[in-house]
């Protein structure tokens, strides 16, 4: 059955979105005479990051996990700044519009015409005084949304147009966010005080939206956060004995209160986007609804092609989740699966190259996007993956 959406309705039946999704295209208005989109720039954590970590790591003595094997092995045959075996859902965006890979900002060079991608693994989107006022710490980068856009800006300071640049271009904005209820949930803080950085977490991404759009912006993605309470991650770190039917979904066996957590924070993002497409109602601003997009594989794993350890990690160091806090992947003592691509978690935190397809094809030809992404212009070639919509 079809995962119910956070506003109660469902969404299409596969064959039903399959009719709309045939007719949706021949509304689509493009960009540009020849492709929708002439660059992609993106922001957010390391859902996105395409190696801003580490090449911000490369005179550390201890580098980020990213730069160890086995991460990397399934599309680039070797560690490349990608959390993840494979690629990332910016990847696939990117080959679906035609454009490259879209390369990292830091120690990028000077030539970022087909896109630049600012995402840092770690990266949250209020600033480290301000959380850390609040007692949460960042063990991994003071990289802020707010740095992103300080380098955005200098980047556009070297452009020639940078105006038409950005016009040109597909942004997402995210996912960011995520990074700063996981650092208050990893040191142990109620749920209260978690709860209580969502509307500030909210209003930050859009500020951050309505200053793109000053700047020229005329398509943004927005992302929404994941069901974390189905993330080996978390399963283990909240792991319960109680009996209580209600902790766990009996139809998933995710934690309920992370995902409604989840889901709270993603109808305050969903009110805030509307809120500003009234202000801005030219301005296409686009939903990515990754919540819904992400509990398909958890409710039907062997329906999109996954394995029946659709909760645990390939990679990891052991436990009932495969997720070892001890022994992560690309420790020594980790070890990894024979077939990434039947599993939905790579790491335990991060998604694998198989379920990041999954979730591109669900945005792009799915019913993932609000409004749907070809009302306002059709990739130029489909995703590849394991369901047709």
């Amino acid at each position: 059955m079809a995962p119910r959406r956070a506003d109660s309705t469902l969404p299409p039946t596969p064959a039903l979105a399959y009719a709309l999704f045939a007719i949706l295209p021949t509304l689509a208005i493009c960009r540009t005479d020849t492709g929708c989109f002439e660059s992609i720039i993106s922001f957010g954590d390391s859902l996105a990051d395409t190696g801003n970590l580490l090449r911000l790591s490369e005179s550390n003595v201890v580098k980020p996990r990213c730069s160890q094997t086995p991460y990397g092995e399934t599309f680039f045959h070797r560690p490349n700044g990608r959390f993840s075996d494979g690629r990332l859902v910016v990847d696939f965006i990117a080959e679906s519009f035609g454009l490259p890979l879209v390369q990292p900002y830091v120690g990028g060079g000077n030539s970022f015409e087909k896109g630049v991608n600012f995402a840092v693994a770690g990266a949250t989107a209020l600033d480290h005084e301000y959380l850390e006022a609040r007692g949460i710490y960042n063990p991994a980068t003071n990289v802020s949304l707010g740095v992103q856009m300080d380098w955005f800006k200098q980047l556009l300071g070297t452009l020639h147009d940078g105006n038409r640049y950005v016009r040109k271009s597909l942004i997402l904005l995210g996912e960011i966010g995520g990074n700063d209820y996981n650092h208050a949930l990893a040191l142990g803080m109620k749920l209260e005080v978690v709860q209580s950085l969502v509307p500030a977490v909210v209003e930050y991404v859009g500020s951050t939206l309505e200053e793109l759009i000053k700047l020229g912006a005329e398509t943004i993605l927005v992302p929404g956060n994941f069901p974390i309470g189905c993330f080996p991650v978390c399963l283990t770190m909240f792991k319960s004995d109680d009996d209580e039917t209600n902790y766990y979904d009996p139809k998933t066996g995710c934690i309920n209160w992370l995902n409604e957590f989840s889901r709270y924070h993603n109808r305050l993002l969903e009110k805030e986007l509307s809120r500003i497409r009234e202000l801005h109602p030219h301005i296409s601003i686009i939903y990515a609804d990754y919540y819904n997009a992400a509990l398909q594989l958890f409710i039907s794993p062997n329906e999109f092609g996954f394995g029946k350890g659709v909760l645990s990690a390939c990679c990891g160091g052991g436990g009932v989740y495969n997720y070892n806090s001890s022994s992560l992947c690309g420790f020594p003592s980790a070890t990894c699966c024979e077939d990434p691509s039947l599993y939905v978690s790579w790491d335990g935190l991060h998604l694998t190259e198989a379920a990041y397809r999954f979730l591109a094809q669900a945005l792009l030809q799915g019913h993932c996007t609000v409004p749907h992404i070809s009302t306002i212009c059709s990739p130029s070639s489909p995703i590849p993956g394991f369901y047709e919509y």
